[in-house]
């Protein structure tokens, strides 16, 4: 049997359904053969699956916004957490992303409020203290209704690094700082804990003795070039 290398055509690459794949693709947790395996999913059913999925995401794209206060997500302003009179705002937890702040919320123990970050400081990458989510907690302890703070950041270096610059900048505020306890292994985040190792590390956190003169600035610094690396002379 002979090829006609003039009549063979290469596949042709659906738009629509190649183009749902590359966004699926692109969310935590999905590669690109999950991704094919949900958008099969979905276009198999539609009505059941992918038209509802279509109106789910078209409002949450509406009515989902970001809380001036705390910086969580919801369809409500301020949000629904920061709108509760039953929470304790005397303890602000303070956390790197939403996810980490719903994890906590999943718990069941803690009834204070939050400070999203969103994100920690971290020199390689490039991320500075302007970049952290901040303004909601300094209006609080400027306001004095703060009677306690909690860092709950994960067991990283980048973490460890935005807890001690935070120390700094919550010194002149005279507010008692602790951080998480028990539970939290180290390199480990807040979202992937289950709901008893959060609850242990929130009972058993730990006060952090601030000492004066350490709000030092933080400063990004270019990563150190390793010997013999691409792009370096050798050593």
């Amino acid at each position: 049997m002979s090829w006609n290398n003039a009549s063979f055509q290469p596949r042709q690459e659906n738009g629509a359904i190649e183009q749902l794949i590359k966004r699926l693709a692109r969310l935590p947790g999905l590669g690109p053969r999950s991704a094919r395996k949900a958008a099969l999913a979905l276009l198999q059913e539609p009505e059941s699956r992918l038209r509802p999925l279509a109106q789910a995401l078209e409002e949450a794209v509406r009515a989902v916004r970001a809380c001036p206060q705390c910086g969580n997500l919801d369809t409500a302003v301020p949000c629904t957490i920061c709108a509760d009179p039953n929470r304790d705002r005397g303890v602000v937890c303070v956390v790197e992303s939403v996810g980490d702040l719903w994890a906590l919320e999943r718990s069941g123990t803690y009834r204070g409020c939050y400070q999203v970050l969103g994100g920690v400081l971290s020199p390689l990458s490039g991320k500075g203290p302007e970049e952290l989510h901040l303004s909601g907690l300094q209006a609080r302890l400027e306001g004095g209704e703060v009677r306690e703070v909690i860092l709950a950041l994960g067991a990283t270096v980048d973490g460890a690094t935005t807890r001690h610059w935070l120390q700094g900048r919550l010194a002149p505020y005279g507010v008692p700082v602790s951080r998480i306890g028990h539970g939290m292994p180290m390199g480990g985040t807040l979202d992937v804990l289950d709901d008893g190792t959060l609850a242990a590390a929130l009972a058993t956190r730990q006060t952090v003795e601030v000492q004066p003169g350490t709000n030092q600035p933080f400063e990004i610094k270019p990563p150190r070039p390793v010997p013999g690396g691409a792009g370096n002379p050798p050593t």
